[in-house]
Order: structure tokens, then sequence, then C-alpha cells
């Protein structure tokens, strides 16, 4: 038999244990959010002096070292904007057969198995991937074309990951109503369904669009070249991007040092670009939660 006693000692050994773990947590969360304010305001701090509108409006020249980076945002929009066009309805349509038909099947939980496996591949793999199937065995080469459809690849994991997550949060009862009402299957999925969890949906798209802006690895094999002057005319044009030309300038330029704020600048571009491409998607996102709040 249990006294009062014990009682209160397991009670403050339980609540000893969740201060414990709140107060870890509290120090991890703190960390990770002092490390990244650490590096914006790095990156703020020596990236700032080398905007200007010539930066971002004009093409390198001078090997690199002067001139701007219009062609590398102009490529890294085409590409990141391409890959979740083509990933985003692809990442969809297969959540919903996964959640909506296929349900707990053996072979659903296979698919599910091998979207979580890639979802933590390395880049690279993607990369290489993507340089056999796209640019040689396709024919498409080194171009807009090879990238976005790599990188559409690389973000498709993660996106339908989203989406399964974001159909399952819808209540079963939305279902139940609309059939009852007389609806098919693919009238509730299309009308009911995927308006209710398209607000859950856009988060897989802002964290597959910013994976796809700061890729290097899967790119610099596809579709990014050293330097380009010239925005590109076709989707089979290489292009410039802010990812890959960082890397050129820290490793391969012809004077590093000289070129060390423009490494900064870019660095610092780069970031405003995902920031701005992510809040506008949150906006998107938090439009359609009101407007499914109203209904």
């Amino acid at each position: 038999m249990y006294t009062e006693g014990d009682t209160v000692a397991r009670n403050r050994r339980r609540s000893w244990k969740e201060g414990s773990m709140f107060l870890l947590l509290r120090s991890a969360t703190t960390i990770n959010i002092l490390a990244l304010a650490g590096t914006c305001a790095f990156l703020a701090w020596q990236g700032i002096p080398a905007l200007s509108w010539e930066f971002v409006s004009q093409a390198p020249r001078a090997m690199m070292t002067e001139g701007g980076i219009w062609p590398c945002i102009a490529g890294t929009a085409l590409l990141s904007l391409g890959a979740l066009g083509v990933a985003f309805p692809l990442g969809v349509a297969s959540a919903v057969y996964l959640h909506e038909y296929a349900g707990g099947s053996p072979f659903a939980r296979f698919i599910r198995l091998g979207v979580n496996n890639l979802a933590g591949v390395p880049s690279v793999v993607f990369g290489l991937f993507g340089m056999a199937f796209f640019v040689i065995f396709c024919g498409f080469g080194v171009s807009i074309l090879s990238g976005i459809l790599t990188l559409a690849v690389l973000t498709l994991p993660v996106i339908i990951s989203t989406a399964e997550e974001s159909l399952r949060a819808v209540p079963r009862t939305y279902r139940e109503a609309s059939l009852a009402l007389g609806a098919t299957k693919p009238q509730t999925i299309a009308r009911v369904v995927l308006p209710a969890a398209l607000p859950g949906m856009l988060t897989g798209a802002i964290l597959g669009v910013a994976r796809a802006a700061g890729e290097t690895a899967a790119i610099m094999f596809t579709a990014a070249v050293f330097f380009t002057p010239r925005l590109p005319d076709s989707p089979f044009s290489a292009v410039m991007a802010l990812p890959y030309h960082i890397y050129v300038l820290a490793t391969a330029g012809q004077d590093i040092e000289k070129t060390r704020p423009l490494q900064y600048g870019t660095s610092l571009v780069l970031i405003l670009l995902v920031l701005g491409i992510n809040v506008l998607a949150i906006l998107i996102r938090d439009r359609l939660q009101q407007r499914n709040a109203r209904t």
C-alpha cells in the first residue's frame, strides 16, 4: 500500500523530471535560435556593404571580381519555382493515392518506406542521378529543364510526406458528410478534402522550395555553369545560380580574397530570396486557412 508520503514523493520526482526535460528542450531551442540569429547577423554585417542596385541588376564581370549577380538570381528563381511547379502536383497526387485509396496495404507501406528513405538521401546522389538520367540518357544536357526535374525529384519526398499528414489531419466526418449527401469519392476528395488540407500541404511546398533554392550539389551536375552573362532563352539553356556562384567565388575564383565581399553579398541575397518566397507562401497559406475557417 502506498502512503500519502509516497504519492507526494512520486509527484515531486515526476515534476522534477518534467521540469528537467522542458529545461533541456528550451535550452536546445535557445541554442538553435542564437546560432541562426548569429549566422544571419554575421552575413548581414559582412554582406550589406556589397549590396547595391548594380550588384542585383548586372552580370558579373572582370573575372567575377566586379559587377553583380542578376543572372544568378534569375537562375535560382527559375530552378526553385520550376521544381515546385513539377513536384507539388505530383506530391499531392501521390499523397492522395496513398492515403485515400491505398490505405494500409503492403504496397502503400512499401511506397512510404521508399519515400522516407529518399528524404534522407544526400543531395549529391540526386545530382548524380540527374546527370545520368536527365542530362545524358534523356539528352536534355546541362540545362534549366534538367535542373528543374532533378530538384523536383529531390523535394518530392518532403512534399509527399507533408501532404499525406495534411490529408490525415482532415476529420473523417468531412468525408462521411460529403458521401452521405450523394457526392462520389473523387468529388469528395476534390471539393472537400483537398481544400481543407491545402494549407497544410503548403507547408511542404515551403520546405521544398527552400531546400531547392539552396541546393548546390544537385544543380552543379545538371543546370549550373561557371559563368554566363545572358539570361536563359529556352528550357535547354544553362544558367547561373546563387548557391553554385557562392561555391565558385569561394573555391575557384582568380582572386578569392578580392571576391570575399561578393561572397557574403551573394549569400545574403540568397537568404533574402528564400525568405521572400517563404513569406509569400506563408501568406497564401494563412489566407487559405482564414477562408476555410469562414466556410
